[in-house]
């Protein structure tokens, strides 16, 4: 999807924000004239995978879809790719996280999030870590990762506030329990 931030008719960050929190996965590239970075950062952190700013190429804008498309979806010929930590089934190909029988479907960023944290399961990862594999980039953003790791425990965790999967691991990063306990 390609989301301009600015519509007439309604506010982007307002429909980036509704696809998410309904769980929505299209791959979301945000169009804006809009150049300062907290706007960058808040529209990555509500679940954007790119954004350019306006004025832009067409070619370029053509080769980011592309680029999204190459990363996110893998060629049909390669088998399904399916992560099974006790009952977390992660299908990372699809974007669905199946945790004691019911279903999520999670953004490509949340998808290798969990990938991530369900392949080093009861080890601390550091922030810069999480970043550096998540992101591709050493640079992180805390309150970037704070967003994502919040939406992943609206998912994961039966109780707000009381986790059984994803602990924040103060001054350090985050473990995820492997049994949910």
């Amino acid at each position: 999807m390609i989301l301009d931030l600015m519509m007439d008719d309604g506010n982007g960050f307002e429909v980036l924000h509704y696809l998410r929190e309904a769980n929505a996965g299209p791959l979301v590239i945000a169009l804006s004239a809009r150049r300062e970075v907290q706007d960058k950062i808040l529209t990555l952190g509500l679940g954007a995978d790119d954004y350019v700013t306006k004025p832009f190429s067409p070619v370029e804008l053509v080769a980011r879809v592309q680029a999204q498309l190459r990363r996110h979806r893998p060629q049909s010929s390669y088998p399904a790719k399916v992560l099974r930590l006790n009952k977390l089934i992660l299908d990372i190909d699809n974007y669905v996280l199946r945790n004691d029988g019911k279903s999520f479907t999670v953004t490509p960023v949340e998808c290798r999030l969990l990938a991530l944290f369900m392949q080093n399961p009861d080890r601390v990862l550091t922030k810069r870590e999480i970043y550096k594999q998540v992101w591709n980039h050493e640079n992180f953003d805390d309150n970037n990762l704070s967003v994502f790791i919040s939406k992943l425990r609206n998912i994961l965790e039966p109780t707000v506030g009381s986790p059984h999967y994803l602990y924040s691991i103060r001054g350090i990063g985050y473990k995820f329990s492997g049994d949910g306990q």
